[in-house]
This record gives structure tokens, sequence and C-alpha cells, in this order.
């Protein structure tokens, strides 16, 4: 086993046991996660598990194989103890991300199944970008400093730099950066002052 595999499987680790904090947090209702992002994430990881294993995807593969497992769990939670009612913006996401899935379906291609899905993703993390722009306090710092760490370990997973295996983990980076911009902004314009 080569240290890509080995920091593989740490990013894989790292992000399950960044659930524990989170799962806590939604239990004393200080985390509130959007059904749809955690809806729409659960359902393409699987889709992006075997459209990046069937691309050659290695080591990247133990982080997205956390990530299946994680969204599962959480979306189990964001269904119990999410409140609020759906949103016109849930409706529209939700909707993109059904004609992402149609599109990958009609190409039969895994890269466009890649693309598609990391489209998805984009569209599914909307409503939670959202809230978190609105309200920071209304998701868990620990568990996205944790999905961060694991996001830039997977990135050192990579040994083979075709375009098409660097996309996801590229995109899960900059998702967590913008996530942590977000829920650490106000901190940021307090050291500013």
């Amino acid at each position: 086993m080569n240290w890509h595999a080995i920091l593989g499987m740490v990013a894989g680790s790292v992000l399950l046991l960044g659930n524990i904090p989170y799962i806590r947090s939604i239990r004393r209702g200080d985390t509130r996660p959007n059904r749809v992002t955690w809806g729409i994430w659960t359902t393409i990881g699987f889709i992006l598990l075997g459209s990046s294993y069937s691309l050659g995807a290695t080591n990247t593969l133990w982080l997205i194989m956390a990530q299946v497992v994680s969204q599962l769990v959480i979306t189990c939670y964001a269904f119990k103890y999410s409140r609020g009612k759906w949103q016109r913006l849930d409706r529209i996401c939700i909707a993109g991300a059904g004609l992402s899935l149609f599109l990958w379906w009609r190409s039969g291609s895994p890269l466009v199944a890649l693309v598609m899905n990391i489209a998805m993703d984009m569209l599914g993390a909307v409503p939670t970008i959202t809230k978190i722009y609105d309200d920071p306090n209304s998701e868990d710092l620990t568990f996205w400093v944790m999905s961060f760490t694991s996001a830039v370990v997977n990135l050192l997973t990579i040994e083979n730099f075709d375009r098409a295996l660097i996309i996801f983990p590229l995109y899960l980076f900059l998702l967590n950066t913008l996530v942590l911009m977000l829920l650490t902004r106000s901190k940021w314009s307090r050291i500013k002052k």
C-alpha cells in the first residue's frame, strides 16, 4: 500500500469522524441541516461513487465512500430534526438536479455523469450556502473544518493528474473553502476591526 492510498483512507476517516460533532449538534438543535441539500447529496453520492470508480479513481474513492455513508446518516437526521417549510429555492434545486440526472442518463458517459453529478452537487449546496449566509450559527463549524481537512487530504491522494480524476476532489475543496469562509466571516470581520 502506497502513501496515496493511506492518505485516501485518512481523508475518509476524518470525514466520518466529523459526523460525530455534527450529529450531536443536530440533536441539540444547534445545527439545522437543509433537507434538500443532504437529500440531493445522498442521491448523487452513490452515482459519483460509481462514475468515479469507472473513470479509474482509486485513492480518492475512500472519501467518496465516507461521504455516501455520512450523507445518508445526515439526511435521515435532516428529515427528522430540520425545521421550516420547503422553499422555492429548494424546489428549483431539486428540479435542476433532476435535469442533470436526466442529461447524464441520456449521455451514458462516466465523464458526463461526473460533470452532471458535480452540477447536481452544486445545486444541492445552494440551499445550505444560502442558509449559512443568512445564519452562520445554523451549521456546526467543527464538522465543516473536518470536511475541509478531508478535502485537502483527498487532493494529496491524487496520483494520476487526469482532468477527470481531479475535478471532483478540487470541487470538494472549493465547496468546503466557501462554506468555511461563510461560517467564519463574522470572526474575520471582528479581527479586521
